[in-house]
This record gives C-alpha cells, structure tokens and sequence, in this order.
C-alpha cells in the first residue's frame, strides 16, 4: 500500500531500528492524543507544547536534525526520514508539522556555517529546547531579502549590538535559537547569528495568525552579539541563507501528501455510508470520477516525493538535478493537494465544514503551502530557468537506486556557491517515458514532442517572453512542470511497484491537465499567433478505458472505506 496509513504502518526499508521507532512513536503519540483532543486544541488556539515535550523526550530532532559529526556516534542526517516524519505531522496537523518544519530551518544555517563551537553549542540547545526559527522576512519587505534592515552595529570592543524586527517567524515564542539574517551596519554586507528568544533584549511582539502555530513578530533591542554567536558572513551567509531554503522546502510537499492523504480518507469513509436519493455516495458516477482522480493525484504526489528525495540523497558537485525537483516538490505537489481538497469538497459538500472533523482545518491550512518558503511564481521562475537543458541538452548520469540507506545527506550542507543554477543538465527524460508502454502514456508523450515544437517555434523569444511576463512565464512552465513530475513519478512507479493499471489511470489524469495547460497559454495576449497555433496541437484527450477505470475504483480506491479512522 503506497499511502500512508498510521493504522497499517509499513516497514519503509530503514536501515536502522531508530529510525522505525520515531514514526512509530510520533503515530503512537497522536492516535493516543484523539481527535477529540486534538480538535480542541485546535479551537483554543494552544501552542503545541505537548508536541514539543514529546519531541524532547524521544530526541526525535536529535534525529532528524543532525549531520553526522554531530550527536549520537551513529548519527546522520537523512531526507528520506525527514520525507516520512514531514508526511506524518502533516497527516495529523499543520500546526505539528509547522513546528518541526520551522525547527529544522532555524536549525541548518548553523551547520551550514564555518563556526564548529557554534554548531556543539547548537548540539546542546536542541536536547533542552528542540524548537528553533528562522529569522529572515521582515514586515515591510517579505521576501525581498535584498532588502532586509536587520542590522548588526560594531562596538569599539569588537562585539555587536543587533537592532531591527523580523516578521513570520515561526516558534518566535519559545526557540532558545533563532539564526536571524542581517547586514553589518554601514555595509552590504551580509550576515547570519543566532539570538534566545528568553534574552531581556529579545521582544515577541506577537503571534500575527490566529492558529495553534506561533508566526511570530519579534524585535531586538540592541541584542549583545559576539563571533561566537555569529555562523557565517559575507558571500557565505547569502548561500546559506537560500541553500537553507533549498534543503528545507522539500518539507512542504510531504506535509502537504500528509494532510490531503488524511482527508481523502476522512472523505472517503463519511461518502461510503451516506445514502441518498435511494444510493450510497460512492455509487453516482461523478463521485467516482472523483475519487478516482483525488486517489490517483495522491498517489503521483507520493510517487514524486518519493522519488525526488533520491535525486536530494544523492546531490553532489556535479550532480544538482534536485535544484529543479525541489521547487517541484516545494511548488507543485503543494498545488495538486489543493485540487484533491476541491473535489473531495465537492463529494462531501457541508460535511466539510463541520467543526469535529479534520477536513474543516485541512483545507483551510493546506492553502498556505503553496505560499511558503518562496510564492509560486518564485519558484516557478528558477524551474524556467533550466527548460533549455532538460528537453534539449541532456547529459549521461548513472542511475540513482532507491535511497533509503544510513548514509549521510553530506552535500546538502556543502552546497556551495548559488550561482550556475542555468547550467545544470539532466538525464534525457525520455528514458523513463520509452520504459514503459501505456496508452495513456503514449499520449502524452504526443504532447511532450508538441510542446518541445511549441518552444522551437517560439525561439529566443519565448525566454524574453517569459522574463517580461509572468502571467505568461506559469502558464508555460506548468507544462515543463509536468513532464519533470511524470518522469519521476514514472521512475518511483517503478521501483514502488505501482501496476500498469494504476499508472495508466494517473497519466489519464495528466493527459487532461497537459491539455487545460495548453490552453491556457493559448490564451495568453503575450501569445504570438504562431504559438497560438502550436498549442492547438497539445490538445489531446486520454485513452478511456472503463473496465480499467472500474478495477483501480473496485481494487485501490474503493477497498480503501475504514481503513483508516483516527483514534477518538
């Protein structure tokens, strides 16, 4: 069974007992808590500190958190278990997987600096206190970065004092280390250190969102900074401040499958026993079609996810095809949660309003996902940046196994310089589109060689296009998006087993979309005429196959009703 399922928890291959025993524990810990509970603090708007105490008291973020060096001789830093534990917060709570999301990237920028005593001391702070923030946006400017007024001011005895606010900061109520971006006063020069929120010269002004999560707006008034309390600066303090982002984005399309994966079977259940008009819901024809789809769109964001912390795993100098599948991940697996939560909305109608259950809050908090750790647009245009390469300029790779191993994550926290990002090549993408032999497949594979005359035709052009546009700039790239998010997920079906039928159904699914894409640049006014034309040829319909559509109904998504029901 490909989706989660805290009830029927599967052994997902770790290599150590460790690792089992924090998914266990953490699944253990909420279906123990109820979703009576749960909801109820939910209402009363109370920090998630016996998340917090649990967290503490297992080490879990000990766990997750550290690169090997650090902690536990055993230790090592894994995305694979940061996929599964990102999965499982967010199927029980935002609030839960907001707290070790924001943790985790309060946490990097140390061990991404050059200050070793920091990072111990940093070793130290996570066993009293595992909650940590990030200190980058700040009220007036968001995420212009550029323009951060964070300052640090020199003393006359070679210490700082730190001056400015920082807006969006997630656990800015209690982490005991905050690494906060800044300039040094009277340069442009940049700089990352770390501040208490328990410090006399720390103010949390407030929680600026009304949720259990504390987004907090805090202050420092002329904070006492020393070198040991800075991590980097300079050049090396902008790396590390958006390499950061790039290891820790990769949280939001797991928690994302998290959440909708938990709705689809709160959905589920509730239209299975409910009969009207003489049927049970799940008989009438467009609630099947529904299901379908909401089933199969998890399935690929799972597929994805899967897949794409491989392409992370195995990251190197010379290998950064995770900088396109991130953002994908980060960007379009948050997106395909939405349109899940719409038609399970549609199937399920005023029950998804009712305050006693889980749907009411996961359709609320999932829409700010996509919005998180850079806005679609902006990951939408570092993805455009690298359609060049990926469809006409491949380069020969090895092929990355399943990575599920004990080895440590290492160039995650050595990525170096972020510059080049237009360089980087890929594998020839139609290797995994010509292993398999589907008919829906083989149409959209039609489309891909559509879309790749699209670009031809439109030439130097479409780059200016795209720059100058960017209404039209995410029109065009949704279809990039999509081939790089079927290849990986044509790949995971693979090596997850996934049947024919199913992964026919999926690509089903993404027939239609390519389709919807195409016509939406279409009708762009930056469309040329010649465009226009080209995207006419994108248009195609699926291969419909009913005896297929009733199996995968019957077998995968249908035999799912009760299998899953959250503790009481």
């Amino acid at each position: 069974m490909l989706l989660l399922n805290p009830k029927k928890y599967q052994d997902r291959g770790y290599p150590d007992a460790r690792s089992k025993e924090i998914m266990l524990k953490t699944i253990e810990f909420f279906e123990n808590k109820g979703m009576q509970k749960m909801k109820d603090d939910t209402f009363s708007f109370e920090f998630t500190w016996d998340f917090a105490e649990f967290v503490k008291k297992e080490r879990i973020f000990e766990t997750l958190f550290l690169p090997k060096g650090y902690g536990d001789p055993d230790q090592y830093y894994s995305t694979y278990r940061m996929y599964e534990f990102s999965e499982i917060t967010g199927f029980y709570g935002t609030a839960y997987w907001y707290m070790y999301h924001v943790a985790t990237l309060g946490l990097d920028p140390v061990f991404l600096g050059d200050n070793e005593e920091l990072k111990h001391r940093a070793v130290k702070t996570l066993r009293e206190n595992p909650c940590c923030g990030f200190g980058l946006s700040e009220k007036e400017h968001g995420a212009d970065i550029y323009s951060t007024e964070m300052k640090l001011y020199p003393q006359p005895d070679g210490t700082y004092l730190a001056r400015g606010s920082k807006y969006y900061i997630g656990n800015g109520n209690t982490a005991s280390l905050i690494t906060v971006f800044a300039k040094i006063d009277g340069t442009d020069e940049y700089v990352f250190f770390v501040v208490d929120s328990n410090h006399e010269k720390y103010e949390c002004v407030k929680n600026i969102i009304m949720a259990q999560n504390y987004v907090a707006e805090f202050k420092l008034h002329d904070y006492p900074i020393t070198d040991a309390d800075i991590s980097a600066r300079g050049p090396k303090a902008w790396d590390d401040m958006l390499n950061t982002i790039n290891i820790c984005k990769f949280n939001i399309g797991s928690g994302a499958t998290g959440i909708v994966t938990h709705s689809f079977y709160e959905s589920l259940n509730h239209a299975a026993h409910r009969n009207v008009y003489g049927k049970f819901v799940t008989e009438f024809p467009h609630v099947k079609r529904l299901f379908m789809d909401s089933y199969l769109r998890i399935v690929g964001m799972k597929l994805f996810g899967l897949r794409a912390t491989d392409y992370m795993r195995a990251a190197s100098a010379q290998d950064k095809r995770y900088l396109l599948y991130n953002p994908i991940m980060k960007m379009k697996v948050a997106i395909q949660g939405e349109e899940v939560h719409e038609m399970l909305w549609d199937i399920i109608a005023a029950k998804g309003f009712e305050k006693d259950n889980y749907f009411s809050q996961a359709v609320v908090e999932l829409r700010g996902f996509p919005k998180l750790e850079g806005t679609r647009h902006v990951n939408m245009a570092l993805i455009a940046k690298l359609l060049p390469n990926y469809f006409f300029n491949p380069a020969p790779y090895q092929e990355i196994p399943k990575m599920n191993g004990a080895q440590n994550d290492d160039f995650l926290f050595q990525q170096g310089r972020t510059r080049g990002y237009g360089k980087i090549q890929f594998h020839d993408f139609n290797i995994a589109y010509n292993s398999v032999d589907l008919p829906n497949i083989r149409v959209f594979k039609e489309q891909i060689k559509a879309y790749q005359d699209f670009i031809m035709i439109s030439g130097m052009e479409l780059g200016e296009q795209m720059k100058n546009d960017f209404d039209f700039l995410l029109a065009v790239g949704e279809i990039f998006t999509l081939v790089a998010y079927g290849q990986l997920i044509i790949e995971s079906a693979k090596i997850e087993k996934l049947d024919d039928d199913q992964l026919d159904m999926l690509f089903n699914v993404f027939v239609r979309d390519f389709s919807r894409y195409a016509l939406d640049i279409q009708g762009k006014s930056a469309a040329t005429p010649a465009q226009q034309e080209a995207c006419y040829k994108m248009i195609k319909a699926p291969v419909h196959d009913e005896e297929k559509f009733e199996r995968v109904l019957k077998n995968n998504v249908y035999s799912l009703v009760d299998e899953y029901i959250m503790n009481p």
